[in-house]
């Protein structure tokens, strides 16, 4: 059987693979709660589930290529953002079939997982996305604040246009005042960072914010704490991501 990915590349299986590789923690993490038995091994970054044991192949921009090769695996998941060309190109050369997703909004999320388990895993639509649809299902709360997401820090990095999280902080009801500039994830001056905010909100991943760093740089402005699974991947986490976010969000304005 064949089936397209995300990029639209035919991707032949001749059955259902029993031998998968991820290396995008969000898609180990969807097919960890969709079929786990299937999952041979996955990156150093996939760190959901808490108790996944699997052997680990490296990172996301540096993969063990020749020791996934050696694994001999049915089926290896990519990503076009967290994921190097030069590596999928490498896995298929080698004739290990590889299936790349790019997703940019929530919605290519929801299409992108479903096509995952209902073309390529052969599993059909696992009940988590069901319920990770409803929840998202719902309009964004008004009026929108104006908002800026750092992802890293020296130098200012921070979340900009056609961007996963750019699009799930819109549903959220947060305006991202740098998502008119060219670049996806802009490098910003410190005056730049601040300008026309209502409120910044600092993830804990890929840049670990804390109490004590990242919230200095916003003096007189609420701060929002958050966690960078719930705002950044795009598996099951998602079903539990809008109420987490929607609370940590809200205590940035308590007293």
């Amino acid at each position: 059987m064949t089936g397209g990915d995300d990029l639209g590349t035919v991707v032949a299986l001749t059955e259902p693979p029993r031998r998968v590789v991820s290396l995008v923690p969000s898609l180990t993490e969807a097919v960890a709660a969709t079929c786990p038995e299937r999952l041979l091994a996955a990156t150093e970054w996939c760190t959901h589930p808490k108790d996944l044991a699997v052997e680990r192949v490296r990172g996301t921009k540096n993969p063990d290529v020749r020791r996934i090769i050696e694994l001999a695996p049915d089926l290896v998941l990519c990503n076009k953002e967290e994921n190097r060309r030069i590596d999928v190109d490498r896995l298929r050369n080698a004739g290990i079939p590889v299936w790349v997703t790019r997703i940019e909004t929530v919605d290519e999320a929801l299409a992108s997982l479903a096509r995952l388990c209902t073309v390529a895993l052969r599993t059909g639509i696992p009940p988590w996305l069901t319920a990770a649809e409803s929840v998202w299902a719902p309009p964004p709360p008004t009026p929108p604040r104006n908002a800026v997401i750092p992802i890293w820090r020296n130098p200012w990095m921070v979340v900009g246009r056609n961007t996963f999280t750019g699009d799930l902080a819109g549903r959220l009801g947060l305006r991202l005042v740098h998502a008119d500039r060219p670049d996806r994830y802009p490098r910003l001056t410190q005056d730049e960072l601040t300008a026309g905010i209502d409120l910044a909100v600092l993830p804990d991943e890929p840049y670990v914010f804390t109490r004590t760093d990242g919230p200095d740089a916003f003096p007189g402005t609420p701060v929002a704490l958050v966690e960078g699974r719930s705002l950044t991947w795009y598996g099951p986490s998602l079903v539990t991501a809008r109420e987490t976010l929607t609370r940590q969000l809200a205590q940035a304005f308590l007293p």
